[in-house]
């Protein structure tokens, strides 16, 4: 029987993910909206597998750690973390799909209804099934994407009746721009909010997703929502990162070889040698989510050296110029850190010219991915402080 250890033998790369630094984010962001000494709780979002760090695993871990709370997209995201939270609310930000009602009740979800539609046909399985059922309202305050837009939330509240049979669960909106503090679309929205909340009392609310924690108290009301800042993804672009590295990739050397001066490596040529140099080949390409648009943009790191990613990335190698490494530090199974401590998944992205989301959401299913625990005891900078400083 094939073992942890021969899966990680074999691997052309291994990503190694941290549960104890997620945990210790989630408890970091949680302490910030309790900063005031409100009752703020926080949840987790688990969509995209989690960020790419694996939703089954996360979850528990979270829960441990004492989130009580879970947000997904796809319904069948929600089917499987059912699996290893069977008590939990689990909600599915993307709503009930038509005809879809059976499932979310034979597996106890929660779906957030985005318009008139949703809402009419859960209360009708509720009227099916004979029992009140959960529902999460999902205001639009500007994103125009999903949710009530206005004319659907002034019916909500002229004809509350529409949620006879729903136990309303959570009222919910997304900000558009919370990245950015100074953005006036930030207030605007939260006025929008305020308005909608005050006509529909007596439910729980959330507003702040992970960068709108940082928006401060205004924003949080009482349930937080963060996601792409568990996964240590900077919730302050243009500031340093106040939350803890999460994911490190480490990739093996498959070959390294000679090449003279004026030599292409790679398809299309697309990089030429200015030197005689030495090149390794890595088990690495755009198979693995390591995008195309990054040829001869990043690098990746060697025995305490910045080693150029050269050449077009193919859909399973990638070559780097390792000139400068000496040559008993840069042999066939070897690793290279392709993310890690010296190059972030912001860092990454932004060689890419896209977001760390996309980053972490195309991490490759053909990593070995191993999980370690070692900030378990550790904590972030509080997210209720701005951090100084230039980004990581």
């Amino acid at each position: 029987m094939s073992s942890p250890d021969d899966a990680a033998r074999r691997a052309g790369a291994i990503l190694s993910i941290d549960l104890g630094a997620i945990a210790a984010n989630w408890r970091g962001l949680r302490d910030a909206g309790r900063a005031t000494g409100r009752p703020v709780d926080c949840a987790a979002v688990l969509k995209a597998d989690a960020y790419g760090c694996g939703a089954t695993i996360v979850g528990p871990r979270l829960a441990a750690e004492g989130c009580r709370q879970f947000f997904v997209a796809h319904i069948d995201e929600g089917i499987a973390l059912r699996a290893v939270l069977p008590e939990l609310p689990i909600y599915v930000l993307n709503g009930l799909l038509p005809g879809t009602e059976p499932d979310f009740v034979e597996h106890g979800l929660t779906p957030v209804l985005n318009h008139l539609g949703q809402l009419n046909a859960w209360r009708a399985a509720a009227q099916r099934y004979n029992r009140p059922l959960d529902a999460v309202v999902h205001i639009d305050t500007g994103m125009h994407r999903l949710g009530f837009g206005a004319e659907d939330a002034q019916v909500l509240i002229n004809e509350r009746g529409r949620l006879r049979g729903l136990r309303l669960a959570l009222i919910i909106s997304h900000l558009v721009a919370s990245e950015e503090p100074a953005n006036p679309v930030n207030g605007e929205q939260l006025s929008r909010f305020r308005t909608f909340v005050r006509a529909m009392p007596g439910a729980p609310t959330s507003f702040a997703n992970s960068s709108g924690i940082f928006l401060g108290p205004d924003y949080h009301f009482d349930l937080l929502r963060p996601g792409a800042a568990l996964y240590g993804i900077n919730p302050l672009p243009g500031q340093s990162n106040p939350m803890l590295g999460v994911v490190a990739l480490q990739v093996r050397i498959l070959q390294t070889r000679r090449i003279d001066a004026f030599q292409t490596v790679g398809y299309g040529g697309a990089w030429r040698s200015a030197r005689p140099s030495r090149v390794a080949t890595i088990a690495l390409g755009y198979a693995d989510g390591y995008f195309r648009s990054l040829i001869n943009r990043t690098h990746v790191h060697l025995a305490g050296h910045t080693v150029p990613v050269i050449g077009r990335i193919s859909m399973d190698l990638v070559t780097v110029d390792v000139s400068d490494v000496p040559e008993e530090l840069c042999q066939p199974g070897m690793t290279v850190e392709a993310l890690g401590p010296h190059l972030t998944p912001d860092d990454l992205a932004e060689h890419g010219r896209t977001n760390a989301y996309e980053v972490m959401t195309a991490l490759g299913r053909r990593y070995h991915r191993a999980y370690i625990d070692s900030f378990a005891d550790a904590a972030p900078e509080s997210p209720g402080q701005a951090p100084t400083g230039d980004a990581a």
